[in-house]
């Protein structure tokens, strides 16, 4: 796979062909490290590779359908953990199973991106790495470890929370729920949960302006922090699904409301548009004038998605599919049945 870097794989900043200044001080505190992974794909070439790979895959506690590696700086470069090491990054390579499989790991790198550069959302530090071959993959840093000590940050995701496991509730377990019953819990659990709630709405609308269709239980977490408390976790797994499978416009079964609930809006158009996002914030408790200046800027055309899609590491094909979602997704959020914009 021949592969030209032109802007840096962390930042998307133009003119680089290799992590830039800012993007080392995110993703790896300042230190130098190599774009590319001492392997030479991520299908194991050898015995010995594959050996390493199974190895791996039982050292990491992050569930999910895509396959999660978990990674360590070393030297300047970013390898396998191996027995005994604790893991500080979480790699996820190209997938199976989906259409447009080579870019899923440029499509979550751009997504994550979007979200923390153009609607300052607090997100789990990320960027590409690249196998000797070209091929991409996903690198996260893991927001679990905390960066002073080492020691190992509590973590529970909203499926937990809920009391929900493929015992209770079957394999789709993670879906069986709807967005207002999260902002329930994040009432229960965190203490401060007036802010809790604002950065959940703001992901709840930007998983639907980005088509995210998988944004389920599992997908919303919340973590310990050094004094004891809980807060709403960085975001993490924000992806364009549209891009690789037909999904629906949200992921939980239940859609937005709990009780069976449908806005006027929803019944005469059949799609979510504003009054949706509008009442949703209203049931879950944010004041009025917030709600309003945060969807103000979510309805607002960003010509700096524009910029990031077009740097990103994404084929030309799926740039263009990308920016259609989200022309699409945004005229939808300037639907108003009600006339309230």
């Amino acid at each position: 796979m021949e592969l030209k870097l032109t802007s840096c794989p962390i930042t998307l900043a133009k003119g680089f062909d290799q992590y830039s200044p800012l993007g080392l001080r995110q993703l790896f505190g300042g230190r130098k490290t190599s774009c590319f992974l001492p392997y030479e794909s991520h299908q194991p070439t050898n015995e010995s590779e594959m050996e390493e790979m199974l190895e791996n895959r039982k050292r990491i506690s992050i569930s999910g359908a895509q396959e999660k590696l978990s990674a360590i700086w070393e030297k300047g470069n970013i390898r396998l953990t191996k027995e005994g090491e604790k893991g500080t990054y979480i790699l996820k390579p190209i997938p199976r199973d989906m259409d447009r499989i080579e870019m899923v790991p440029a499509n979550e790198h751009l997504t994550m991106q979007i979200a923390k550069q153009v609607y300052r959302l607090k997100t789990a530090e990320n960027g590409l790495i690249f196998y000797s071959n070209g091929e991409p993959a996903y690198l996260t840093k893991r927001f679990d470890i905390d960066s002073q000590t080492g020691k190992k940050l509590g973590v529970e995701d909203f499926a937990t929370l809920a009391g929900k496991t493929k015992e209770t509730d079957g394999e789709e377990f993670k879906y069986n729920s709807s967005y207002e019953a999260i902002a329930d819990l994040i009432k229960k659990y965190v203490g401060a949960y007036p802010v809790a709630l604002e950065e959940f709405y703001k992901l709840v609308v930007f998983n639907f302006l980005f088509s995210n269709g998988d944004a389920h239980l599992k997908n919303f977490s919340l973590l310990e922090t050094a004094q004891g408390d809980y807060v709403l976790s960085p975001a993490y797994d924000l992806i364009n699904t549209r891009l690789h499978v037909k999904d629906p416009e949200l992921a939980l079964k239940d859609g937005m409301f709990k009780d069976d609930y449908y806005t006027p809006s929803y019944e005469a158009n059949g799609f979510l548009a504003y009054d949706d996002f509008w009442e949703f914030g209203l049931k879950i408790g944010l004041i009025k004038s917030r709600l309003a200046k945060i969807l103000y800027e979510f309805r607002t055309p960003k010509s700096e998605v524009g910029d990031l899609t077009e740097r990103s590491y994404l084929d030309e094909t799926c740039k263009k599919l990308y920016l259609d979602t989200y022309q699409t997704r945004l005229k939808a959020l300037n639907n108003s049945f009600s006339k309230l914009i």
